[in-house]
C-alpha cells in the first residue's frame, strides 16, 4: 500500500537567489493568469490546443522557461478539470498566491546536499532544513511534483512524498479501539481492556465561540484593514485545529502502538445536520475537522503498523453496550449522559459511542477469522 506525505520543507537561499526565485515565482503566477483567462473564454482544456495558442507567448512575454511554460498549462488545467469534477459552475481561476509548480527531476531535483532548483535564468542550488524531515531523505521515499511557495516572507517547498507501506493483516490484530469522535469530547477511545481515554473538547469549543465573535465583530466593520484581519484570523483558526487533531491523532496511536484496529465513525455527513442544531451553535457544532482527524489517524497508524475501518455511525450513542437495547431516549443530549431503559446502564454518551464502535470492530474481526 502506498502512502503520501506532503513535506514542507524551509529552504535557505541567498539573497540574490531569493530576488530570483521570487522573479520566477511572479513570473509563473502571471502567466497561470494569463492561460486561465484563454481557458476560461473559449473554454479551451485540450492541452494539444492550449499549447499552440499560448507557448510562444509565455516564452516571449512573461520571459518562462519552456519547461515552466508546460507546467504552467498543466497547472491551469488541472484546476479547471478540478472544478469540473466538483460540480461547480463554469467561473474564472484566478491564481493570487505566489506559487510554482516544479516537476521532480525535470524542474528540481536533490544534488549534493541541496536543492537544485529551474528559475528564469537557469538552476540555482539551495541548502534546506532538514530537521524534523530526516525519515524523508532516507532514500525509501519517491519524490514528487512540488510547489515552491512563498509564504510570511520565507520560502518552502511542499512535496508530496510516496512511499510503499505493508499494512498489518487483520489476522495480526491484538487489539480493537472504538473512537467517538465529536463536540463535548474531540475523542473518546475504548479499548480491549474496558479502558476510556478523554479528549476535552469544551476549553476548544469555547475558543471557537471567540474565533467567531471576533469574525462577526470584523464583518460588521467591513473596512479593507477589517477583511485583511478577518483572513488572517481564518487562517489562525485553521492552523490551529490542524495542530489541534495532529496532537489528538498522535497521542491516540502512540497510546495503544501497532497491530491495533481503530473504529471510528463515518461523519462526512455532518454537515447535513445543520438544521437539526440551534443557529447560534451550528458553527462549533459542525463545523470541526473531523474528516482532517480521520485522515491523519488513517496515515499514522500505517506507519506504526495499525489500521483504521469506517462504519456507520447510527444509533452508537443509543444503543446500550451490555444489553443491546436501542432507544432515543436512553441518550440525554444536554446532560452528555446515557441510561439504558431497559437494563439501567449508565455512562458518559460518548464513552457509549466508542463502547459501541469498538464492539463493531469485534465483529469485523470475527467476520474476517469466519471467512479465513
Amino acid at each position: 500500500m502506498k502512502m503520501t506525505m506532503t513535506a514542507k520543507i524551509k529552504i535557505n537561499p541567498t539573497s540574490e537567489q531569493i530576488e530570483l526565485l521570487k522573479q520566477t515565482l511572479d513570473a509563473y503566477r502571471a502567466g497561470c493568469n494569463y492561460v486561465s483567462s484563454l481557458v476560461f473564454e473559449l473554454k479551451q482544456v485540450a492541452q494539444a490546443k492550449l499549447h499552440k495558442m499560448t507557448y510562444e507567448r509565455l516564452r516571449s512575454v512573461y520571459l518562462l522557461r519552456s519547461q515552466m511554460a508546460q507546467s504552467v498549462m498543466k497547472t491551469v488545467l488541472a484546476r479547471y478539470q478540478s472544478l469540473k469534477s466538483n460540480g461547480h459552475d463554469w467561473t474564472k481561476i484566478h491564481f493570487r498566491k505566489p506559487e510554482y509548480d516544479l516537476v521532480w527531476n525535470r524542474d528540481y531535483s536533490l544534488t549534493q546536499g541541496r536543492f537544485s532548483i529551474n528559475t528564469l535564468q537557469g538552476r540555482v542550488k539551495v541548502p534546506f532544513e532538514r530537521k524534523g524531515m530526516e525519515q524523508y531523505f532516507d532514500g525509501s521515499w519517491s519524490f514528487g511534483t512540488a510547489k515552491l511557495v512563498n509564504k510570511y516572507g520565507q520560502l518552502f517547498l511542499h512535496i508530496p512524498m510516496t512511499k510503499e507501506m505493508q499494512e498489518p493483516s487483520d489476522h495480526t490484530i491484538n487489539q480493537v479501539v472504538g473512537v467517538d469522535m465529536g463536540i463535548n469530547f474531540v475523542a473518546v477511545s475504548y479499548d480491549s481492556q474496558g479502558k476510556s481515554l478523554f479528549f476535552t473538547g469544551r476549553p476548544i469549543k469555547d475558543k471557537r465561540s471567540n474565533y467567531k465573535h471576533m469574525r462577526k465583530q470584523l464583518q460588521q466593520v467591513g473596512t479593507a484593514s477589517a477583511r485583511r484581519k478577518l483572513k488572517r484570523i481564518g487562517q489562525r483558526e485553521n492552523r490551529w485545529m490542524t495542530d489541534v487533531n495532529h496532537q489528538v491523532s498522535k497521542a491516540l496511536v502512540e497510546r495503544y502502538g501497532a497491530n491495533t484496529l481503530f473504529v471510528v465513525e463515518d461523519l462526512t455527513g455532518v454537515r447535513q445536520a445543520t438544521e437539526r442544531v440551534k443557529i447560534k451553535d451550528r458553527y462549533e457544532t459542525v463545523s470541526w475537522a473531523f474528516y482532517q482527524l480521520r485522515k491523519m489517524m488513517e496515515y499514522k497508524t500505517l506507519r506504526s503498523g495499525s489500521k483504521v475501518i469506517v462504519v456507520d455511525p447510527s444509533y452508537t450513542s443509543q444503543t446500550c453496550p451490555k444489553c443491546g437495547h436501542t432507544e432515543k431516549d436512553n441518550r440525554d443530549k444536554k446532560k452528555h449522559a446515557f441510561c439504558c431503559k431497559t437494563c439501567g446502564y449508565r455512562s458518559n454518551d460518548d464513552r457509549i459511542g466508542a463502547m459501541n464502535l469498538q464492539r463493531k470492530g469485534i465483529e469485523y474481526i470475527v467476520g474476517v477469522t469466519t471467512q479465513a
